[in-house]
């Protein structure tokens, strides 16, 4: 079976950290390149995390490039209470083995498209995907799928209304989701539906190297879900949009129509999902609506554990 060739455009970030290693784990993906954008911490951390993630799986032939500093038109935050200082507290990492390319993220995917259509799997803010498809329209045609993990049907995470990689850059979304590309939106909805547990993550810890690196990310990210939650079961947000990517199974989605709030009241961010159709607009995205946990936490754990 051939290969599906990805991008993953990235804020490292402990999801997206484990995202990344479930992807180079699954022989059904040719990660083609890694690119990075400002979102869970600032442009230079999330950059030296992604590749510090493929140095602990030997994936140094994956080339990474830097993308946008900055949202669109507001300021950038961070979530540091979250991922922490680094965005990826926890393991205790050497410093990254290489630089970034001497190009920008959206030059490499753009040059990358251009040998043949890729998926994209967008697992932070969504700016580098924008300006991508306001660059270069003609490349649009060779996106089989943007796969977004991102919004939510119902409430977000930072604010009442929003989901934290929309919020940060919802201008970037408004543009992406209202483009002629194929969208894919992952919600809050699903991914809560579908925990690592502490067991299952401490369970990973003999399992080589990449497995201890996960087992003690988890123990630093479960922290903030104790103590938001109540639990210390986590969501891994950005590795359900790459199983997604590996198994269709495990998601089921419906074409629906997904407006983005970009007003500068309350519900800044927020992705409204018409999924009762009350509207006369046309739907613009496939949306998650149900995952089968146990299918996605087992190949994340299996795959994973199978790394050196």
């Amino acid at each position: 079976m051939p290969k599906t060739p990805v991008i993953i455009d990235c804020d490292p970030g402990h999801d997206d950290a484990m995202a990344l290693m479930l992807a180079l784990a699954s022989p059904e993906l040719e990660v083609v390149a890694v690119t990075t954008v400002a979102g869970n911490q600032t442009l230079d951390k999330v950059t030296a995390n992604a590749i510090r993630v493929l140095d602990v799986v030997g994936a140094d032939a994956v080339p990474v490039a830097a993308g946008a500093d900055r949202p669109l038109v507001h300021r950038a935050a961070v979530a540091a209470d979250v991922h922490g200082e680094t965005g990826l507290d926890g393991p205790d990492l050497p410093p990254p083995s290489r630089d970034p390319e001497p190009i920008h993220a959206v030059e490499l995917m753009a040059r990358e498209l251009r040998k043949r259509p890729l998926t994209l799997i967008p697992v932070g803010p969504l700016t580098n995907i924008a300006l991508l498809i306001a660059m270069y329209p003609d490349l649009v045609e060779n996106i089989e799928d943007i796969v977004v993990m991102g919004g939510a049907i119902g409430l977000g995470n930072v604010t009442p209304s929003a989901e934290f990689n929309i919020w940060c850059d919802p201008e970037a979304a408004k543009r992406v989701f209202e483009s002629e590309a194929d969208v894919t939106m992952i919600g809050l909805d699903v991914t809560h539906q579908a925990m690592l547990s502490a067991a299952r993550a401490d369970a990973l810890r003999d399992k080589g190297r990449a497995g201890a690196v996960v087992a003690d990310l988890h123990a630093f990210y479960r922290r903030f879900h104790l103590e938001v939650y109540g639990h210390d079961d986590t969501p891994v947000h950005d590795a359900l949009a790459v199983a997604h990517v590996i198994d269709p199974k495990i998601l089921n989605t419906t074409q629906l129509n997904v407006e983005l709030d970009v007003t500068q009241g309350p519900c800044r961010g927020r992705t409204v999902v018409d999924q009762l159709r009350r509207t006369d607009r046309p739907a613009n995205a496939h949306v998650a609506v149900g995952v089968d946990a146990d299918r996605f936490i087992d190949l994340l754990t299996e795959r994973i554990g199978s790394l050196a």
